[in-house]
């Protein structure tokens, strides 16, 4: 009988030590714990320790700081799928009183609200939340610095004022409800807001010696939902698979897809080049390909989740140490070892269940003018449009049940899709959004908006 760790080749699983180590000895962390997640599961798990009296693995917790966040943007999140707010909703209208009210639940999410990155007064992560026991404490006297939904600036009050917002509209607290609704349901049993044994111990390791010294482990109170969560890499492993494919005890599909979309305002300088935020989620393009997932750090701690949805791989890491670890680079770097040593085999092509006519005259190649495109229908009953030749805009559809089409990402994500049929039931052209595709370049059998020169193309002569 093999086990999850025979499936991957050993060359595969080296590397993994191997960069695993490396970002250990080099990065003087007390431990260090790391997992890859393939196949919905946990294909690989390895760490690497030299104090705390034990061998950590995938059961031990540690503080997983910042990814907290994304579990409070699910609770938010299925508020909205519940129809008991709206991300464009004020927060005013379901959190009154805050002073802040014309920030928008989105906005919030995506860290664009505007208001700043942290709590005023002691440091907060490394004070009692007894010090911050009102939502007027976490904010402070000058509570949002920047005009809303113009930049991105990351604020750890603004994910404070989300878990209010769901402890208002569900009448528990947001520690219940994450019990409750996400953690339950998804079989997370080592996730929780305050350390369970086994957990690693924080320390901070002293930059010019190799020394170090324990942090103290706070409790955040209000400011628990921005950083609270200890975790383990089995569990983040699962939460990993959940982001990826959605869970509809938690999230549908759908609904974690629309969080991993780009939210924040593409030219934001808090930003690394090729990086974004979603609803809950960072983005970043590296190695040519997109990953998804957040970060997270608290005094004595650092923590990375890094998944791929095209190559079907996931990375977990783990560390107690303040700093000295970059845990996004080895998160992204596990990634990339596997699916390059051990690319994703693909799923076998599977043709259509059912063929429907009416479909099938849509397929086939397109012009928005001059720029040809091909549309395909593929065996998951989706439409796919795409240039044919030089980059361009692409994307997916599904269909509204009426004959029309809604695209699903890119520029064309929201937009209808429309067969507009002659008299005789035949297809003439297709509307996207009031652009006319035609199947002829400016077909002059078809209305082109502008009109089409009746004398037709021509040379120079």
């Amino acid at each position: 009988m093999t086990t999850p760790q025979e499936e991957l080749l050993p060359g595969t699983r080296r590397a993994l030590l191997h960069r695993v180590a490396v970002a250990q000895s080099e990065g003087r962390a007390p431990s260090l714990v790391a997992a890859v997640v393939r196949g919905g599961r946990v294909v690989w798990e390895g760490s690497r320790t030299s104090v705390d009296g034990h061998g950590p693995d995938g059961d031990v917790q540690y503080r997983i700081g910042s990814i907290t966040k994304t579990f409070t943007a699910v609770l938010v999140m299925r508020l909205r799928d519940e129809g008991l707010i709206d991300l464009a909703d004020p927060l005013e209208k379901h959190l009154p009183g805050t002073g802040v009210g014309e920030a928008t639940v989105a906005g919030l999410l995506a860290h664009t609200g505007g208001l700043a990155a942290e709590s005023p007064g002691p440091w907060w992560e490394r004070t009692p939340g007894s010090l911050r026991p009102e939502l007027a404490d976490v904010l402070g006297e000058r509570p949002v610095p920047h005009p809303g939904g113009r930049r991105f600036h990351y604020s750890n009050p603004g994910y404070t004022l989300l878990g209010a917002l769901v402890e208002a509209v569900r009448g528990v607290s947001w520690e219940e409800a994450l019990r409750r609704e996400v953690l339950e349901p998804l079989g997370l049993d080592r996730t929780s807001a305050h350390p369970r044994m086994p957990h690693a111990g924080g320390w901070a390791v002293h930059p010019w010696a190799d020394a170090m010294l324990p942090e103290p482990l706070e409790d955040l109170g209000r400011m628990a939902p921005a950083g609270q969560l200890w975790s383990t890499t089995r569990d983040l492993a699962r939460f990993a698979v959940f982001l990826a494919n959605g869970d509809d005890r938690v999230l549908s599909a759908a609904t974690v897809r629309e969080m991993r979309a780009p939210a924040a305002p593409s030219e934001a300088p808090d930003l690394a080049a090729g990086s974004g935020y979603g609803l809950g989620l960072q983005l970043q393009h590296q190695d040519g390909r997109l990953l998804f997932g957040h970060s997270g750090s608290l005094p004595g701690f650092l923590a990375n989740l890094t998944i791929s949805l095209a190559d079907d791989v996931a990375a977990v890491a783990l560390a107690n140490c303040t700093s000295g670890l970059l845990l996004g680079s080895l998160g992204a770097d596990l990634v990339r070892i596997v699916a390059e040593a051990e690319p994703r085999i693909p799923e076998p092509w599977k043709p259509l269940q059912h063929v429907e006519p009416a479909v099938l005259e849509l397929v086939g190649q397109w012009y928005w003018g001059t720029y040809g495109f091909a549309l395909r229908w593929t065996a998951d009953g989706l439409l796919s449009l795409a240039p044919l030749a030089r980059a361009g805009r692409q994307s997916r559809f599904e269909p509204n049940g009426d004959g029309t089409w809604t695209g699903l990402e890119g520029y064309y994500a929201g937009e209808l899709l429309t067969p507009v049929r002659r008299p005789d039931g035949t297809v003439s052209h297709l509307d996207l959004g009031s652009f006319v595709f035609t199947r002829q370049p400016y077909d002059d059998e078809t209305v082109v908006p502008g009109g089409v020169d009746p004398e037709g193309w021509r040379g120079i002569g």
